[in-house]
C-alpha cells in the first residue's frame, strides 16, 4: 500500500498496523508519537490500528536538548 509518512510517499506491506510501521520506519518502540490522517493514535492502540492505502502518517520522536 502507498502511504505518506512525514510528507514523503512510502510503500508499506498490506495489513500493516501503526505498531508495525513505527518499528519499520524508526526502529524505535519508545519516545515516539504517531498521528494518522491528523488524529493522534494512543500508544495502547497502535497494535490494533490498521493502516490503509492513502493514509497520511506523522511520526514524531522525542528529542532531548536545552
Amino acid at each position: 500500500m502507498r502511504v505518506t509518512v512525514n510528507g514523503d510517499d512510502r510503500d508499506l506491506a498490506g495489513r500493516t498496523t501503526v505498531a508495525d510501521a513505527v518499528v519499520e520506519l524508526t526502529g524505535l518502540r519508545r519516545g515516539v508519537a504517531v498521528a494518522v490522517n491528523g488524529e493522534v493514535v494512543p500508544r495502547g492502540q497502535w497494535a490494533e490500528t490498521p493502516l490503509a492505502d492513502g493514509d497520511r502518517i506523522e511520526v514524531l520522536s522525542a528529542a532531548q536538548g536545552g
